[in-house]
């Protein structure tokens, strides 16, 4: 029914869609308000007779602020909950193998591409959502993200369960050395500038100079694996941005000093298919190509950086060619590496 030019949805909905519309509401509630509404909340109980309770957290953190970067806290049970499940069926999220990945290696999933809100890697790499224990048994994911987002209160608490760790060279280090072996790090190469990107049919990486997940890996020896989630970029209208603009002068100002980019979006509402900030229930396949064997080397040197990195991106690239027909990408479409 449409009122206004809004299409609301209808109020007979089976509750399945409904749970699963909550899970959605959820990760987008969470990334959005959670961590900056206990900021405004422990500032409010300042000024209460409760001025006790973020005082202590306040100590609580400066003892446990080493802990996203020594290799997170992770709840498989939290991991595991059904809310995600119910996240992953919304769009509804697959995780789709290629080849396996034998648990004595460690290994670098470089994830594209960053997305508005980075749906899918979240629910692939932090959660049980789509399966990846039962896909890739003997591996354990850590989804590495902004160190900002372990300085929200409370909010750090949660985060740190579901295995997400920062994505410091400490941090990074930490997994690949101190972990053992198994570990699948996921990180989203690009960053929050390629959020900016994140338009419906674009295919637009921020890649070219992002050659520090090279040079750990062969610090490492850890194997290279691309990730490319089919319908990321898809989940939200974003309002124009070409590079140049003015909008994009200043989002790229804001992202610089910030450390955040600010992406001026819209999915759909709760109740409505045409404005909110859900997204939009759109199909997303993330598929996990080949490992490329990485020997180990101490040192690298800045061409063996410069190998492994056009290595790395033919990989992408054929990845891409090779599935992009199966998920509704015209042939006319291709990836763009900035």
């Amino acid at each position: 029914m449409k009122v206004l030019g809004i299409e609301f949805a209808p109020l007979s909905i089976p509750l399945e869609r409904r749970l699963q519309t909550l899970g959605a509401m959820h990760y987008v509630g969470c990334f959005l308000f959670f961590g900056f509404g206990m900021i405004f909340f422990f500032i409010y109980l300042l000024f209460t007779s409760y001025y006790m309770i973020p005082l202590a957290y306040l100590v609580w953190y400066v003892i446990d602020r080493k802990v996203s970067r020594q290799g997170g806290r992770r709840s498989e049970s939290v991991r595991r909950w059904k809310l995600f499940k119910y996240s992953a069926q919304y769009f509804p999220m697959k995780l789709i193998k290629t080849s396996d990945l034998h648990p004595s290696k460690n290994y670098i999933f470089a994830c594209h591409p960053h997305g508005v809100l980075s749906q899918s890697h979240f629910v692939n790499f932090a959660t049980e959502g789509t399966g990846f224990s039962d896909i890739f048994p003997g591996l354990r994911p850590f989804l590495s993200v902004l160190a900002g987002q372990f300085q929200f209160p409370v909010f750090r608490e949660y985060f740190l369960l579901s295995g997400a760790v920062e994505s410091s060279k400490e941090s990074i280090e930490w997994v690949l050395s101190r972990e053992g072996t198994g570990n699948a790090l996921a990180i989203i190469i690009g960053g929050a500038v390629e959020a900016l990107e994140a338009h419906p049919n674009s295919y637009v990486l921020k890649l070219k100079s992002r050659k520090g997940f090279c040079k750990i890996a062969l610090k490492h020896g850890s194997n290279l694996v691309p990730v490319f989630a089919f319908g990321e970029n898809d989940l939200y209208n974003q309002v124009p941005n070409p590079t140049g603009s003015g909008l994009r002068n200043l989002q790229d100002f804001m992202t610089k000093y910030l450390g955040f980019s600010p992406p001026l979006f819209h999915g759909r509402g709760i109740f409505n298919y045409t404005f909110g900030l859900l997204p939009y229930r759109r199909p997303i396949y993330t598929v996990v190509g080949s490992a490329i064997d990485v020997k180990k080397v101490e040192n690298p040197s800045q061409e063996e950086i410069d190998n492994l990195h056009e290595q790395y991106c033919q990989a992408l690239v054929d990845l891409f060619e090779t599935h992009k027909g199966n998920y509704g990408i015209e042939e006319s479409h291709h990836l763009q590496f900035a």
